[in-house]
Formats: structure tokens, C-alpha cells, sequence
């Protein structure tokens, strides 16, 4: 188990990525997609908390609007002592639809850097396998705003990120083996992350097992679950399954899953949904899920900006689910992903894509 780099913070699990040059990756990370109601200085907050505790992986994108935060934070963290230097945090940005168009992605990248203050990133992903006119990023898009994806010219231009030396490692986030399929073709740098949905009720077994195939690691957001929900109810956090098994070994369902709350661009339920279920019965559940992500070889993006969760999130390396506990697991039925027509307009017509194209449910 590697240190942190503090006496005092957690220590925390690293992954070698099987790409790339950069560091090894911490398996938990923060992510910092946000409300809109969160205050910018919310966020610096929540960070320089995380690194104090021994977090040392965080995750923004240029969509979230946080990436400035982030670099302050970790600036901060500099001048007070808690990490020695910017290189022991490792940072991952996303590069968005409107941006993924091959003579932008080295400018959005700098851009990234700029806001960030940084002179690299540890990982640069495609955040989904759309592409959107340029522009300023919107949500929801117009559907005649939709482009052709051309998997060729922005791997190659990702590429060029990493041999300019401006991301260590490059990544997709959403990408369906589909997608993979059209990328590796053209790929001289392997994809080193793959960023995607994964939680009890929603496993990705063929997705996982194909990245592992490929060499391509799976990093999982939204392990408390979200993106095909309607907002009225949470299959992870009701799961029955999962309460007899956190009930049985005194944890929360919080660290057995993981959090990263998204925005409601992936049609998440609760933004702050591991804030909202704070008592000890679901929190015994949570615990559950999280470790269960984590015992699939997954690395694992995790959302609350309080302290004492953020502590909790960190409680899962010191125990293990019973082999029954996991044939447990892996029956619970599982809940398909929505595909990415929810992010433009009901109205209108996709007039330059078919909506298959914009699919990142795995099929």
C-alpha cells in the first residue's frame, strides 16, 4: 500500500496505468462536478479537506466549471505545508463535446493547464463520444448542434497531448466498446482509462472485460449509481441485497459503492445523494458498494464535499466482502444505461448524426 506523501493523512492504494507516462493513479479519487449553487470557494474548501485527510487524485473537467478551483486548492495545499509539491496529486481533466474537434483539443488543453495553473495534467480524457458545433459548452444542446464523431483525428490529436508532454496519460470517459472499436484501429497510444458508470446495479461486465482485453484501465463514477434514473427512486441505495450484506458486516451501503455525483447532465438523481443519506443504516450500505467497485479492479471517483464522508470514503481498505457476499452481488439485476440523446433538446432533428451514434449505453 503506498503513502501519501503525509504523516498524518490516509494511505491509500495506487494503480499503475498501462499507458502512458504518468504516475501511479490513487484508486479513490474526488470528483468535483458540482450544482450549480456550489460556491467556487465550496469547492476549494472540499479539496484542501480531501488532501488533508490523504486524498491525492482529483477529477474536474472543463464542463464543470471547477478546474480553477482545483488548481487553487492545490496551490494552497503547496503553501501550507500539506503536500510538497504539485507532483504529488495527480489531476484529470475531460475535454468536452464542443471540443472535440481535432484543431481544438491541444488549444482546450492549454486552456485546461491555464485554469488549472498547471503546466500538465496526470490524465486527459474525451469525456464522451459526441461531438457538439464549438462553442461554449450547453446543457441541454440543440440537436442540429450535433457533429460527426471523428474518432481518428481527435485520438490522434489526444495523442499529440501526451507526446507534447501536456497530459502524462491520455483516456475516453462514456466510450462503449463500440467506441473503443472505432479508436483502437488508429491508436499508436492505447487509451490508458477508460472512465465510466459502474456500481452494483450497473456491473459493465462485458464493457470491464473488454478493457481488460485491450489493456485499458476502468475508473468508475457514479457508483452510487444515477445515470438511467429518474430522479424518484435509487436501485443502489434501496437494493435489498446490499442492505442484508451491510447489515451483516456492520458497514454503510456508502462504502460499498462510492460516489461521484454528477451534474444533471447525466440525468443524476441527487447531486449530494451520499450528503442526503447520512444515517448510519445507509451509510453501513454504502460502504458496501464502494468496497465492492473497488474489489473489481476498479478505481473509483467519489463525490461529497463533507469532511466526515469524505473520512468514510476512505474506510474501505481494511476489510473484504465473503465469497458469498459477491455471488450475492453479482445477481442483482441490473439497470441499463440511457444513451446520450438526453443531453440535446427533445425538439428538433439530429440532421448531421443518426442517434445510434450517440449512444453510450453498452448494448
Amino acid at each position: 500500500m503506498a503513502s501519501t506523501g503525509s504523516t498524518t493523512a490516509a494511505a491509500v492504494p495506487e494503480v499503475a496505468l498501462p499507458s502512458g507516462d504518468a504516475k501511479p493513479m490513487p484508486v479513490i479519487g474526488l470528483g468535483t462536478a458540482v450544482m450549480f449553487h456550489v460556491r467556487p470557494e465550496d469547492t476549494q474548501d472540499a479539496v484542501l479537506a480531501a488532501i488533508e485527510l490523504g486524498f491525492r487524485c482529483f477529477d474536474t473537467a472543463y464542463l464543470y466549471g471547477t478546474e480553477r478551483q482545483l488548481g487553487d486548492a492545490v496551490a494552497e495545499a503547496v503553501r501550507r505545508g500539506l503536500v510538497r509539491s504539485r507532483e504529488e496529486v495527480f489531476v484529470t481533466s475531460k475535454l468536452w463535446c464542443t471540443q472535440c474537434h481535432p484543431d481544438l483539443v491541444v488549444p482546450s488543453l492549454r486552456e485546461t493547464l491555464q485554469n488549472l495553473q498547471m503546466e500538465y495534467l496526470d490524465l486527459y480524457l474525451i469525456h464522451q463520444p459526441i461531438c457538439q458545433k464549438p462553442g461554449p459548452p450547453v446543457f441541454p444542446a440543440k440537436r442540429e448542434d450535433a457533429r460527426p464523431f471523428d474518432f481518428k483525428g481527435v485520438w490522434q490529436a489526444m495523442e499529440e497531448c501526451q507526446r507534447l508532454g501536456l497530459a502524462r496519460a491520455i483516456g475516453v470517459s462514456n466510450f462503449t466498446t463500440k467506441h473503443l472499436d472505432k479508436t483502437l484501429p488508429f491508436a499508436t497510444i492505447t487509451p490508458a482509462v477508460n472512465q465510466v458508470e459502474v456500481n452494483p446495479v450497473c456491473q459493465q461486465q462485458k464493457l470491464r472485460t473488454y478493457c481488460a482485453e485491450k489493456g485499458i484501465h476502468v475508473q468508475a463514477f457514479s457508483p452510487l449509481g444515477g445515470q438511467s434514473w429518474n430522479g424518484e427512486a435509487n436501485a443502489v441505495l434501496e437494493s435489498e441485497v446490499l442492505a442484508e450484506i451491510a447489515k451483516a458486516r456492520g458497514k454503510s451501503v456508502a462504502q460499498v459503492v462510492f460516489s461521484h455525483n454528477q451534474l444533471p447532465l447525466y440525468g443524476m438523481l441527487h447531486l449530494c445523494i451520499c450528503d442526503a443519506y447520512s444515517h448510519r443504516s445507509t451509510l453501513l450500505l454504502l460502504q458496501v458498494s464502494l468496497r465492492w467497485v473497488y474489489e473489481q479492479g476498479v478505481s473509483i471517483v467519489v463525490k461529497t464535499y463533507n469532511k466526515e464522508r469524505l473520512r468514510q470514503n476512505l474506510e474501505l481498505f481494511d476489510w473484504e466482502l465473503t465469497d458469498e457476499d459477491r455471488l450475492k452481488i453479482s445477481q442483482i439485476p441490473q439497470k441499463k444505461l440511457q444513451g446520450g440523446a438526453f443531453m440535446f433538446y427533445p425538439e428538433g432533428e439530429f440532421t448531421s448524426v443518426d442517434i445510434s451514434e450517440i449512444n453510450f449505453a453498452e448494448e
